[in-house]
């Protein structure tokens, strides 16, 4: 077959299917659009999944008949200016989306300029045939309906989803959009989906918090970190999640590079980075960052939908955000998600009356203290105080709970934990606050709190080490002493010292000063697991920090201790004050506040 020109019909729809691949592209290439042209309010309308009917009405600049002329022509933009490549601030600039869209369905357009008298132009492409400019009446804008869309390539139909996943799909480019454009408002409306109407908010960062709220709600707001920094020419701004507030994918990661969502492997690799230390594996923490820079830092024309971008010095841009997102968390000290205390108030509500369990009496229950059905409305202190009373004295508590009933309450009550009041099961310390009650768990408080320790004194004047008076000979399998022995130096710079010891054991010399006492056995066949867990895929410092964490557990308080009323004070004086102290090592939460006010909707008090 020879070589031949494709026709420029045929040309369109192939660019079609590289731009346009379902509505939910269109949706974003036009919403894009609109974007550019300085809209203050974007309006959304779609019908069967967007195949039916997608519209799009703006308050844009508009354009005149001669730019409408233009604009349905392939590589035709008012986005670049001087055909500078290196120089693009806008979202869109390709000039494609529009031919595109007119090539594979019914394109309606309606504008006018803000300087023009009452009468705009209008322009229609049906299947890539472009009818005639014609006068209109429009406010000044743009308003641009595609209808049938695909119906001039039926082979593309059979890919398309049902209407409600389609539907659904176009929400997300949306969300993201208007994360970047929080002075715009953003309305959607359409069959199978929940529509939205989020009001314009001011150009300050309280005002993209409000934005954010709108989008991800309240429970973002009330777990968001301000992110704020600068250097050498980037800015990166915008909010994070405390670690605890975390989900089971990415999907919750936005991140913009000069207002343009993209999808990057550095700023994606950077959020797990800073993140690693404080998340458990397989969940991911909630952000919203935002990176601004000169335009010729970074190229944005490296992919047809423009979702990836590709810097000029990564490694900047990287350390820049590692550097932001780690202080943010450090400064939160022993910050914790505020949903922790929704999950416990799903676990303690009451059924319903009539749910109980079969012959249950309050008035007869050997398990039901005597009194509380007569307690007075009081304050929780006056609460705390009988309920330490009744813990001492009811026999079905008495073996798992220890109270200090008469330690006068202080201003520690005041702190952000609390002032100790209790402990349950040798496990977990019960401390009042003044509008609530903190439940923490011991074990994993202290591993952290540990942890911590241990790295700032490595990074410092090093790991205190102390040298075992006979040195401890530790048989293993062959393999786990071959892990120790290959990395051998890297522990030694944490103050394990260990050497081979003849066939199948090694034997310990020195260990970390902090781990004096404990049990090096078991010590040791942890590390030998982390080492097989992690590798040689990690960085040297990650792989020091992943031993760390297992050295830590081993001296942290154990669940099961009993701890006297000041230790279980300082403990919790020692969280407030620990960066990460919020969550254990494993990324787990180390505590979790109930308000008195939940706590008197339990008892039905509210």
């Amino acid at each position: 077959m020879p070589v031949r020109r494709l026709d420029p019909l045929t040309i369109d729809r192939i660019a079609a299917g590289e731009v346009i691949e379902r509505p939910a592209a269109a949706v974003k290439e036009l919403v894009e659009n609109a974007l550019d042209a300085g809209a203050g309010a974007i309006e959304v309308a779609i019908e069967g999944g967007g195949r039916t009917l997608i519209r799009i009405i703006d308050d844009g600049c508009g354009m005149t008949a001669d730019d409408l002329a233009l604009a349905v022509e392939r590589h035709a933009t008012s986005k670049l200016e001087n055909d500078d490549l290196a120089r693009i601030d806008t979202l869109g600039f390709r000039g494609e989306a529009l031919p595109s869209i007119g090539a594979v369905a019914r394109l309606d357009i309606v504008s006018r300029t803000h300087q023009a008298n009452s009468t705009g132009a209008a322009l229609t492409v049906d299947a890539g045939r472009v009818g005639a400019v014609r006068p209109a009446a429009r406010a000044p804008g743009t308003t641009i309906e595609v209808r049938d869309l695909f119906g001039a390539t039926p082979a593309r139909l059979k890919f398309l989803k049902t209407d409600r996943t389609e539907a659904q799909a176009v929400v997300g480019p949306l969300r993201r959009l208007a994360m970047a454009a929080q002075g715009v408002r953003f309305t959607l409306s359409g069959d199978n989906l929940s529509g939205f109407d989020w009001p314009a908010c001011l150009a300050t960062a309280a005002g993209q918090l409000e934005r954010l709220g709108q989008i991800l709600g309240d429970d973002f707001v009330d777990n968001a970190l301000a992110i704020e920094a600068e250097r050498e020419g980037f800015r990166l701004s915008g909010f994070a999640g405390v670690p605890t507030f975390n989900r089971a994918t990415r999907e919750s990661q936005y991140l913009f590079v000069n207002g343009r969502p993209v999808r990057d492997k550095v700023l994606v690799a950077a959020v797990h980075a800073a993140y690693v230390d404080h998340v458990p594996r397989e969940r991911f923490p909630v952000v919203a960052l935002f990176l601004a820079c000169d335009p010729r830092e970074v190229d944005v024309n490296v992919h047809p939908a423009k979702a990836e971008v590709r810097f000029r010095d990564s490694g900047l841009v990287r350390g820049l955000m590692v550097g932001a997102l780690r202080e943010a968390i450090g400064g939160a000290l022993h910050r914790a998600a505020s949903v922790g205390g929704d999950r416990a108030r799903a676990v303690f509500t009451p059924q319903r009356a009539g749910a109980r369990p079969a012959g249950w009496d309050a008035r007869s229950s050997p398990q039901a203290p005597t009194g509380f059905a007569e307690a007075p409305q009081a304050s929780f202190r006056a609460l705390a105080s009988a309920a330490a009373e009744v813990v001492a004295d009811a026999p079905f508590f008495a073996p798992a709970a220890r109270t200090d009933p008469a330690e006068p309450a202080d201003e520690r009550e005041e702190a952000p934990l609390g002032a100790a009041r209790a402990q349950l099961h040798d496990t977990y310390i019960v401390a009042q606050t003044p509008d609530g009650i903190v439940l923490v768990d011991q074990h994993a408080a202290h591993e952290r709190l540990v942890y911590e320790r241990m790295k700032a004194a490595r990074a410092t004047t090093g790991i205190p080490r102390q040298s075992l008076l006979i040195p401890a000979v530790v048989e293993m399998p062959g393999d786990a002493i071959a892990r120790l022995l290959d990395a051998a130096a890297l522990l030694e710079q944490l103050g394990l010292v260990v050497d081979g010891f003849g066939p199948g054991a090694v034997s310990v010399r020195e260990v970390p000063a902090a781990l004096a006492g404990g049990d090096v056995v078991r010590l040791l066949r942890d590390v030998a697991e982390t080492l097989e867990a992690d590798g040689h895929a990690l960085p040297l410092e990650r792989r020091l920090d992943h031993v760390l964490a297992t050295m830590a557990c081993h001296h942290s308080v154990r669940a099961g201790r009993r701890l006297r009323p000041d230790e279980m004070n300082a403990l919790l004086r020692d969280m407030e004050r620990t960066p990460g102290a919020g969550q254990c090592n494993h990324g787990r939460p180390t505590f979790i506040k109930l308000k008195l006010a939940d706590i008197e909707r339990l008892f039905e008090r509210r």
